[in-house]
């Protein structure tokens, strides 16, 4: 359960950037640049931090495209999951490819099933304001390991800008808008699986990520993530 919140948590985190001259929605872009968040429990018991690093930034027929790796750690320091997201960005949005939202080890258990992956992006307008509905995003995936058959879906709906407010986290007070939306986990391998998610995520002019995450299960707050330092 734990790694699949911290998973959540990540899937709603979006951001776009770019190297030397290149830029998404105007913001400069780095390789080697990135941000930290320090994550919470329920109870907001610090349990670990959450580290994004820009690995690499190319452009291809008007897009800039990025690469960024996440890292989380628990308390003690010790690796719990890695990640590796492809994003796009047209000047005017962000796209997160859905499919790279996978950890690594769901990532080395699909392939044993070959599976077949399709998705529809997670997008981020450049501009934000309250009462503006974002689109939908998802994921289907199925395949086979020998006569055992799997099927996996994501879905997140009801995306939604409820309000513009002030945020203070470890790296500062932002002005932010405040998003929130529902997920929809199902996975099927011999016995089928339903996890359903709510997220309140807020995201800040010029940052391009989110400041701060909230995931809720049947109304209650399961854990949370502050940014601590944009470096």
């Amino acid at each position: 359960m734990k790694k699949i919140a911290t998973l959540f948590t990540a899937l709603f985190f979006a951001a776009s950037f770019q190297s030397k001259a290149q830029s998404c929605m105007g913001v400069p872009m780095k390789e080697g640049s990135g941000y930290e968040m320090i994550s919470y429990d329920g109870k907001g018991k610090a349990s670990g931090t959450i580290t994004y690093k820009i690995t690499k930034v190319s452009s291809e027929g008007g897009l800039t495209l990025v690469e960024m790796n996440m890292q989380s750690m628990d308390k003690k320091g010790k690796e719990q999951m890695t990640n590796t997201y492809k994003l796009r960005c047209d000047g005017n949005q962000m796209m997160l490819d859905a499919s790279s939202m996978l950890g690594e080890e769901q990532q080395k258990m699909f392939q044993n099933f070959e599976m077949k992956m399709t998705s529809n992006d997670i997008v981020y307008p450049g501009k934000l304001t309250a009462g503006q509905t974002l689109k939908d995003a998802s994921m289907h995936g199925e395949g086979s390991s020998g006569p055992l058959a799997m099927t996996f879906d994501m879905d997140i709906k009801n995306r939604k800008v409820e309000a513009q407010e002030k945020v203070t986290v470890p790296a500062g007070t932002f002005d932010a808008h405040k998003i929130t939306s529902d997920m929809t986990v199902k996975s099927k391998m011999g016995i089928g699986m339903t996890l359903d998610f709510q997220s309140v995520s807020y995201r800040a002019p010029g940052v391009l990520w989110d400041v701060k995450t909230e995931s809720y299960r049947k109304g209650k707050l399961v854990g949370y993530t502050e940014l601590s330092k944009i470096f």
